[in-house]
This record gives C-alpha cells, sequence and structure tokens, in this order.
C-alpha cells in the first residue's frame, strides 16, 4: 500500500491565492456529479469547526485514485473510478452514500495544472485487502493507501468554491499564531455540494478544509 506520510513541507509556503484557484478547480470536479453528495445532509457534528481548531485525527485507511493532469479534465473520471471501486467492495458499508469523499494534493500548486497530480479518495474498512476487478483507465492508478494524520488543523467552509480564500487565509493565520507550520499537503473533505441530479444551492455548500500540522521542533 502507498503511504502517505511524506508529503512536502513546501507545500505550507503556497500563497493562499494559489489554493484557492485549486479549490475553484475541485467545485467544477464534483459538479460533474459524479460524487454522491446529498443536500439534506445534517451538518451540525461540524459546527465546531466554523472557528479554526487543531486536534488529533486518526490515520484512515483510503480507496484512493491517482491522476495526473488538469483537475478539470482528470478530476471528474478519477472520482467516477472512485465510487465505482467503493461499491464493488463487499466490504464497505452500502447506504444512500458512502462516507465524505476526500482529495488531496501533494506538490505545491504554483505550476502548470497539466503537471499536478491529485489523490481522489473515499474511506474504507481496514478489512479491505485488495481491489475489485475492473478495466483499467488510462491514466487512473487506483491502489489502497493508509492517509496519515496525527495533529491536524480544519476550518469549516460554507457556501460556493469560489469564496473559499477567506477561510483559506484564517485557517493559516492561525496555524501560524498557535505556534505550528503545515506538514503536508492540501486536502478537503465534501460534506454537502452539488449531487447527481444537479448543482443545488450553493449557498448551502459545507467544505472542511484540512492540513496535517506540527510543532517546528517535532519530527
Amino acid at each position: 500500500m502507498r503511504n502517505y506520510n511524506s508529503f512536502a513541507a513546501t507545500q505550507g509556503s503556497v500563497p493562499a491565492t494559489q489554493v484557492t484557484r485549486t479549490l475553484i478547480i475541485l467545485g467544477a470536479i464534483v459538479l460533474s456529479g459524479l460524487t454522491s453528495l446529498a443536500q439534506s445532509n445534517n451538518v451540525t457534528q461540524f459546527e465546531h469547526l466554523k472557528q479554526p481548531k487543531i486536534s488529533t485525527k486518526k490515520n484512515q485507511k483510503m480507496l484512493v485514485v491517482e491522476a495526473k493532469g488538469d483537475p478539470n479534465v482528470i478530476g471528474g473520471q478519477a472520482f467516477g473510478l472512485v465510487f465505482q471501486l467503493y461499491y464493488s467492495l463487499p466490504e464497505t458499508p452500502k447506504g444512500p452514500r458512502p462516507a465524505f469523499p476526500r482529495a488531496r494534493w501533494p506538490q505545491s500548486l504554483q505550476g502548470p495544472k497539466a503537471e499536478w497530480t491529485g489523490f481522489y479518495a473515499l474511506p474504507v474498512p481496514e478489512t479491505v485487502a485488495q481491489l475489485p476487478q475492473h478495466e483499467p483507465q488510462e491514466g487512473l492508478k487506483p491502489s489502497l493507501a493508509t492517509w496519515e494524520y496525527g495533529e491536524v488543523a480544519e476550518i469549516l467552509h460554507l457556501g460556493p468554491y469560489n469564496r473559499e480564500e477567506p477561510d483559506l487565509k484564517r485557517l493559516r493565520e492561525f496555524i501560524r499564531e498557535q505556534g505550528y507550520v503545515i506538514l503536508g499537503g492540501h486536502e478537503e473533505e465534501y460534506i454537502v455540494g452539488p449531487s447527481q441530479s444537479g448543482k443545488g444551492d450553493p449557498e448551502k455548500y459545507v467544505t472542511i478544509i484540512r492540513y496535517r500540522v506540527r510543532k517546528p521542533d517535532k519530527k
């Protein structure tokens, strides 16, 4: 399994405006309808994240599709394969929707979008030992991986993806004020968003923005 404990520390220096572009792009990906985000989810459990918080999060086994390229071009295909494989696994819980999907970018986001590598994923039980049989898709690399967490800084963004920059700035300032540095790449978790039936109301979108963090004197 691939391990995600070595995201480039240089990600911490990426300007907020650069990362915001990624958030907007991912909005377009989700709008493809390949994710089954329901508008009626109860989000009260995330109310505490309206203010930035640092907490400890357990490592999570993930079903991941790695895809290189402009997320506007490749991201929808990647999420489509993630959901296809998820529902083919006998061990995964089935229902109206699975766990909330996530995405990570380990590299600096300042380069050409065609060079970006994204990891599009869903959490799976630890009992999942192998991928189901599937037709290979060019440019998409599915795998099982353990995403490492530990201490994380998070903030809840409410509303359209193109208005995330203020919350992103607040989170980064909070991390600095608390004496932490960003350890890994940029991660997002999608709580409420577009559904397969349409765009819905962007004012009701709910997204968690997340970074792994550590104190400078820790390794």
